[in-house]
């Protein structure tokens, strides 16, 4: 589950998420929320904006989608053709098939309902599905024409429902596009970032919720206290695996420890130790990874981690440039004993071209 869809979900558990006004408030507020970070990034280009906007969208209609009734079933066609209604399409006649076989995708289009979803302008009300109307038997062949007379004029619903689908499969070809790598804007980073919390205020979603580029140094310091995991002052608790690079060096920016992963891929690993792990157990944890591209060298960084019985935080990607940034990402840490110390792995070039990161500093910061 990505992060914008949890979010979502987290905030229909302070209400009730049946009622159709409080979902259209949860997804008014998404929107609100990703309007508010792309206007605040002032690197934004146009057409991420767009991405974005229709990959929240398509995630917020598939889980309306959860909410369609079940339609009643339809009756079984008779096995003789001749008892089968005649469909027109595109004006040519054909008599339909004795039995209909519906694929678990194409479930929701035979239930004749279309989720409907707030336009990326969420400040009117969503209108209702529209319902096909279901297939009338021979013996009531009178009523069928009346209903198909009633369909004709419905037509602009059936153009609607074409153009909602494929916007949304533009969107989720999009947003897999972003998620592969294809675009590679400075402005790119990993989605996977923070989960908003639990209460239906515009708090709700912040600009780090949805993504808008890793933050300058010094951003995100303000009312945090910062625990050091790793600082190149003292690389001893950093694992080096066969083929790989991790040489501290010292320039105009300040110190750092060059790490390289070769054509290998293997990552290179930072110890967290037991101590860290203990006092962000229970609470809420946002790590920061400090760090830059070699100059010239554009990269794609992974990172993954491994808290032992904390759990760990997933695998994020982040588009690295030269200039020194930082990368954020949150977990929920579980309130038990990690038992033993926990590591962070990082790879410096997924694409194993031989790149490299310069790492200034790892730190995590806690909220209750």
């Amino acid at each position: 589950m990505d992060s914008i869809e949890k979010a979502i979900r987290n905030a229909f558990e302070k209400g009730d998420p049946e009622n159709r006004e409080f979902r259209e408030k949860v997804y008014r507020a998404a929107f609100a929320a990703l309007d508010r970070a792309l206007k605040s990034n002032p690197n934004m280009t146009v057409e991420v904006a767009i991405n974005r906007r229709k990959a929240l969208q398509a995630t917020i209609t598939e889980i309306e989608s959860e909410f369609i009734p079940a339609a009643p079933a339809v009756p079984p066609v008779a096995s003789d053709n001749s008892l089968a209604p005649e469909i027109s399409l595109n004006g040519n006649a054909t008599r339909a098939a004795p039995t209909v076989s519906i694929s678990p995708a194409g479930e929701a289009r035979a239930r004749g309902v279309t989720p409907v979803v707030p336009d990326i302008m969420p400040d009117g009300p969503m209108p209702p599905p529209v319902a096909v109307k279901e297939k009338r038997s021979r013996a009531e062949r009178r009523a069928a024409d009346r209903a198909a007379r009633r369909a004709e004029r419905r037509s602009p619903f059936a153009a609607m429902f074409f153009v909602v689908t494929l916007l949304t499969m533009g969107g989720i070809g999009a947003w897999w596009a972003v998620q592969t790598g294809l675009f590679r804007s400075p402005e790119e980073i990993d989605t996977s970032v923070r989960n908003p919390p639990k209460t239906l205020e515009s708090e709700d979603f912040s600009p780090t919720a949805v993504g808008s580029g890793p933050a300058r140094p010094g951003e995100v310091d303000a009312g945090r206290n910062w625990i050091t995991v790793f600082s190149p002052s003292d690389p001893s608790d950093v694992s080096a695996p066969s083929g790989t690079v991790a040489e501290v060096s010292k320039d105009d920016t300040g110190s750092f420890l060059r790490i390289r992963s070769g054509d290998s891929g293997s990552a290179v690993s930072f110890d967290v130790g037991k101590g860290v792990l203990e006092q962000i157990a229970g609470k809420h944890a946002v790590f920061d990874i400090i760090a830059r591209a070699e100059d010239g060298k554009e990269t794609q960084m992974a990172v993954a981690c491994n808290f032992g019985e904390l759990g760990d935080c997933g695998r994020k990607r982040y588009l690295v440039g030269y200039q020194r940034g930082e990368y954020l990402f949150e977990m929920d840490v579980p309130d038990k004993d990690p038992g033993a110390a926990g590591s962070i792995a990082i790879n410096a070039d997924i694409d194993n071209d031989g790149k490299s990161v310069d790492i200034y500093e790892i730190r995590v910061s806690v909220t209750e």
